[in-house]
């Protein structure tokens, strides 16, 4: 269901562009969790699929929903309802992050810890920094020392001045000495810092930076792609990489280029491309410039209805009708 606005007022419409829930809001939100928040006689409200107006436990403010819970607020702690709009986690804790993949970073005291969705407690708050939660671990900072929690236990990691998530693969980058090396979840150094830059591996395959040149290393260390563009990101879940020389292309997993080093992709849009796990590739199509015109370019290097725009935005996942 979609929040679309008709005269001043929003309702719902579903994909096949009915009004499921008529349009007598001043405001609404989209649907998340089976919820959306909307205002009502300029209060705001909980709903549920049927337009139904949920009663909803005290709080601060009302929060948005997400995977399956919402934030609730009262005497400045936060905790979690359900919703059935059922208390999951009484307020207590002193910050909530956003939810990802199920799992949330609580502040507490000043130090974090890790939460699922059930309001349960992974990492006790104890650190002065947490990651992201992969595989029952987390990178943290316990004052000066990084190292990983696992099973409730804090491993430090040797000489290790900072850590990056784990996102696909068992094996993170990690900084020693300025230098960049990749450790495993139980926090061992299985690949030596030795470089200048490195990024995540996918596809087995990182890209890391020796010198000024950007090449792919495996997860034993050893180029499998030589260190000879200008720049490179990491690979998308459908195997291509983007690769610099004077302008931006794509490699495949064995390093050949398919989609020539011919197009100005802006940093921003390389950016852009990058805030989604499909790395490079949004919904399989990337956007690129060439001769002042945008086109959006397919895995195969063939470009989208063989089209080129004075200007185009890039695809994005839902938009909300306004």
């Amino acid at each position: 269901m979609l929040a679309v606005e008709n005269n001043g007022k929003w309702g719902f419409i579903d994909t096949k562009g009915t009004w499921v829930i008529p349009a007598d809001f001043s405001n609404a939100k989209d649907f998340n969790s089976g919820i959306a928040i909307v205002q009502k006689d300029k209060e705001w409200v909980y709903i549920n699929t049927k337009g139904e107006v949920q009663k909803a436990p005290a709080s601060e403010k009302l929060f948005d929903f997400n995977d399956g819970v919402a934030f609730i607020r009262q005497n400045n702690k936060v905790g979690l309802i359900n919703n059935k709009m059922t208390i999951v986690l009484e307020p207590k804790y002193d910050q909530i992050k956003p939810f990802e993949n199920g799992f949330a970073r609580v502040e507490l005291n000043k130090n974090w810890g890790i939460i699922n969705t059930e309001g349960k407690e992974l990492v006790e708050p104890a650190y002065a920094e947490v990651g992201n939660y992969f595989k029952n671990t987390t990178w943290a900072r316990k004052d000066k020392t990084f190292g990983l929690v696992s099973a409730g236990k804090f491993i430090p990691v040797d000489g290790a001045e900072k850590i990056w998530d784990f996102e696909t693969q068992d094996l993170t980058f990690a900084k020693k000495n300025g230098k960049i090396g990749y450790i495993d979840l139980k926090g061992n150094w299985v690949i030596l810092p030795i470089y200048d830059k490195g990024k995540a591996f996918s596809k087995n395959l990182a890209p890391v930076l020796v010198g000024k040149k950007w090449g792919f290393i495996n997860p034993e260390g050893k180029f499998v792609i030589e260190p000879t563009y200008n720049d490179a990101e990491v690979f998308s879940t459908n195997g291509l990489a983007p690769v610099k020389e004077n302008n931006w292309g794509f490699i495949n997993e064995s390093g050949k280029l398919v989609i020539p080093t011919q197009y100005g992709i802006t940093t921003n849009a390389i950016i852009a491309m990058f805030t989604q796990q499909d790395k490079g590739f949004i919904d399989g199509v990337a956007r690129v410039k060439n001769e002042g015109k945008w086109g959006f370019l397919k895995p195969d290097g063939t470009v989208l209805s063989n089209q080129w725009f004075e200007n185009a935005e890039l695809f994005s996942k839902s938009e909300k009708n306004k």
